[in-house]
């Protein structure tokens, strides 16, 4: 592929509807027809990623354009949409026909009249079988895990349906690899303070033979690291102020009963403790200083990336432009 991808011009905005796929063959000629319907006027991509069925033919034969991602992994097939494809508002979902396509023009309207960046398809499932045991219990965990470490949450931070403006998704530097880019999207608003939205969603079983490729423990634990990650690169001084407190309340309950022995008897018997709680004391102050100097840092890439956001219109007027 060469160049870049246009999605349908016209009048109006263009709507440009996201598809990442991996062997779907069962589901993705549904869910394109799904979008097709409620979206009549929108160009509809398809990313496969190495599916070894015949996803990419089903496809096709559903009106998509589909491209192909050879590095495996959802977040570098959400980093390739996001570059290549142009559009003034892109709707993005799963290709396994859980999502409801006939929430989409409603998402597309809560976000135009509120000028909003990302409209989140909050999930409320109908059917017991739509969600696999353990993930709604996951999914409140990592959500109020979110919502502690960084002040604000969503409903639904692993939903994969989703509305973005331009500037959300020209300015969004995807760093992640698999199933954790759902919550570098949510961190990516929260942390710039985008005006962003929740609608509730119908959310249906996958068709049957259809199987989910979400492993609850694996990629799981790799979104709990994802958050560990972004609150430390996100809120340095707090993190780094953590580890230097957990060092100095340890150097300080070993340093308590020498303290105590030196005061009475003017020696201090255990040497290597005393040692070790001036190491602890050390390196506690250099994490206090490693925080403050990387908050510096991350208020000025910060503000880069305000800017890089800022250098597109709101949703409203990019819309408006057409």
């Amino acid at each position: 592929m060469s160049g870049t991808i246009s999605g349908t011009a016209g009048a109006g905005p263009r709507i440009a509807v996201l598809l990442p796929c991996y062997n779907e063959s069962v589901a993705i000629g549904q869910t394109v027809a799904g979008f097709a319907a409620a979206l009549p006027d929108a160009t509809i991509y398809v990313f496969d990623n190495n599916s070894s069925d015949d996803s990419c033919a089903v496809a096709k034969a559903a009106g998509a354009v589909v491209r192909s991602v050879r590095q495996q992994g959802k977040g570098h097939v959400v980093r390739r949409m996001f570059a290549d494809v142009e559009a003034d508002i892109y709707v993005m979902a799963d290709g396994d026909a859980t999502y409801e396509a006939a929430a989409a023009p409603a998402m597309i309207a809560e976000m135009l009249e509120g000028d909003l960046d990302m409209v989140v398809g909050a999930r409320r499932s109908e059917v017991d079988a739509a969600y696999r045991r353990g993930h709604v219990l996951g999914n409140r965990m990592l959500t109020g895990l979110l919502r502690r470490l960084f002040g604000r949450s969503f409903t639904d931070i692993l939903s994969g349906y989703r509305v973005f403006s331009r500037r959300f998704v020209k300015s969004f530097p995807v760093l992640s690899a698999g199933f954790e880019i759902e919550t570098e999207m949510s961190v990516h608003a929260l942390e710039l303070r985008m005006p962003v939205g929740e609608r509730m969603t119908a959310y249906a079983a996958r068709p049957e033979g259809s199987e989910s490729k979400l492993s609850t423990y694996r990629d799981g634990w790799r979104i709990l690291s994802m958050m560990v990650q972004l609150y430390r690169t996100e809120r340095p001084l707090w993190f780094f102020g953590a580890i230097s407190g957990l060092l100095l309340a340890v150097a300080l309950l070993l340093a308590a009963p020498l303290v105590l022995t030196y005061l009475h008897t003017g020696l201090v018997p255990r040497f290597p403790t005393a040692v070790l709680t001036v190491g602890l004391v050390i390196l506690s102050a250099l994490s206090l200083m490693s925080g403050l100097i990387l908050d510096t840092v991350t208020r000025g890439r910060l503000e880069m990336r305000r800017l890089a956001y800022l250098a597109h219109p709101a949703p409203s007027a990019s819309a408006a432009g057409r």
